[in-house]
């Protein structure tokens, strides 16, 4: 089980009467980029701040990057990566600052935050801008930096919500480009997305309706199983049954 990055068995999260996650059971292995998709209100943000730490579930098991999230909440979060769907870095500081910061968040030393910051600048075409705050750079470079910052400490697995909301499609390509070379060093994705095109680019696929997961496979088995052409037609076939 050690390749399993991700595992949770009939993990619920309920707000008073209302369940928002209704006992879902899934696994991630170790490299892979696992898309977890669904409408609004069909429960993915509640199902991911329980795995990030950031909400205590109201029933069911789950573990992450091997730790337990009851107990070990804080161990989950220095090993994980987090993007949120709303811009996560800080606009008022460049972005050399943004990079040394959250190197210093996740507790790495001053020698390999200075040697990957290097590293990464150049990475991303940014030396001319290194300096300048992140506020006064495009959407899109925000988009590809935020990334690179949230794999900086080489965590296990890395949680992107919505990722590529309102940027172009040339830069959501490149964005995916990102994406895979991470995975290809052995980070796991998990990944929510509106775009039913870029489920396309997962190993697998979660679809959740109504706080349950209404289908789990592959974009070729999930497309065989519901007869679709396309992600697409499969999620309008599954947001079908939805309440």
């Amino acid at each position: 089980m050690s390749d399993i990055i991700i595992n949770t068995e009939n993990l619920t999260k309920k707000f008073g009467n209302f369940t928002a996650v209704d006992s879902i059971s899934f696994s991630v292995k170790k490299g892979e980029i696992f898309g977890f998709l669904g409408a609004n209100g069909a429960g993915k943000t509640t199902a991911m701040r329980m795995l990030c730490g950031l909400s205590h579930p109201t029933s069911g098991k789950a573990e992450v990057a091997g730790f337990d999230v009851y107990r070990e909440t804080e161990k989950i979060k220095l090993n994980i990566g987090y993007m949120s769907q709303k811009f996560s870095l800080y606009e008022d500081l460049t972005v050399k600052e943004n990079i040394q910061f959250y190197g210093g968040i996740y507790r790495l030393p001053s020698k390999v935050i200075k040697e990957r910051s290097a590293s990464l600048i150049a990475e991303l075409g940014l030396e001319g801008v290194q300096n300048k705050t992140v506020g006064s750079l495009p959407l899109g470079w925000k988009q590809k930096l935020a990334f690179s910052v949230a794999v900086f400490h080489r965590p296990k697995i890395v949680f992107l919500d919505e990722p590529t909301g309102g940027v172009d499609p040339v830069t959501r390509r490149q964005f995916w480009e990102l994406i895979y070379k991470a995975a290809d060093e052995g980070i796991s994705v998990f990944v929510t997305t509106h775009y039913m095109d870029e489920a396309e680019y997962c190993g697998r696929i979660s679809m959740m309706v109504d706080g349950r997961i209404a289908a789990l496979g592959s974009p070729a088995e999930l497309r065989g199983k519901y007869s679709a052409d396309s992600m697409y037609e499969v999620f309008l076939h599954l947001a079908r049954g939805a309440k």
